[in-house]
């Protein structure tokens, strides 16, 4: 189940995008597709939402989004940098105008 602040947050950020006449895509690490999910969540959701990469692991970030491999090697894989071509890949690589990614250390 999702936490309910999350959902309206989720619902916040579909109103924005519509406003705005935005799609958006994402790209996930250590989220898992969470992001995604609390967005798909929402019935209607397919108006904003036009697609979500799930990159857990350095070579998913590579394939899916094009993330190079130098510039995890240069930076890590949790880092500003590899966050920022996530995006960009995750643009490049949908029908989207904006894009969010999230990088990070998952655990408990």
């Amino acid at each position: 189940m999702i936490d309910p602040t999350l959902l309206t947050q989720a619902e916040a950020v579909l109103a924005a995008c519509r406003a705005a006449r935005l799609r958006v895509a994402t790209a996930e690490s250590c989220t898992g597709g969470l992001i995604a999910a609390c967005l798909t969540a929402i019935a209607g959701s397919s108006d904003v939402v036009e697609r979500g990469f799930v990159t857990y692991s350095n070579e998913a970030k590579t394939a899916l989004v094009g993330v190079p491999e130098a510039l995890i090697a240069a930076h890590g894989a949790v880092s500003e940098p590899v966050a920022r071509a996530m995006a960009e890949g995750a643009l490049d690589r949908s029908l989207a105008e904006i894009a969010v990614s999230v990088t990070g250390v998952a655990g408990p």
